[in-house]
């Protein structure tokens, strides 16, 4: 098993394509928009082998096959219901606060202030990001 750091701030698959001589791996858009990265800034990146079994499955060394799996982006890293302690990092558009958490993924948390590390319990989740309360206030 690949041992993962707390400050991983994205997660994808991708193929190493050669154009022009270099090596390229795209970042997909929805890395972007979710801020897990930012164009012109640099990032130090890991390369995990991807291999397809001789049944065709698909597997790796982060994550458990499931053959009946989709292909497609992750899963959100929260579920509805869900409570836990984050930190808020930045405000919104609207005034909310923002955590990330695994891969970079937003969590909206209205009334939440930079710094805050409240407990909180996740009301919405959607592709992208979730929305949650405030259960409990951080220290």
């Amino acid at each position: 098993m690949v041992e993962i750091p707390d400050s991983l701030r994205s997660l994808f698959t991708a193929t190493v394509e050669e154009r022009e001589g270099n090596y390229v791996i795209e970042v997909p858009k929805s890395e972007i928009e979710n801020e897990a990265a930012r164009p012109g800034a640099t990032y130090r990146v890991a390369v995990l082998p991807h291999a397809v079994e001789s049944d065709g499955v698909e597997t790796d060394d982060t994550t458990e096959t499931t053959p009946d799996r989709e292909p497609g982006p992750p899963e959100p890293p929260v579920d509805e219901g869900e409570r836990r302690e984050v930190t808020i990092e930045s405000v919104g558009d609207q005034g909310d606060g923002i955590a990330k958490v695994e891969r970079g993924y937003v969590v909206i948390v209205p009334g939440a202030r930079p710094g805050d590390e409240p407990t909180i319990e996740i009301d919405q989740v959607k592709e992208n990001v979730a929305f949650a309360t405030v259960v409990e206030d951080g220290l």
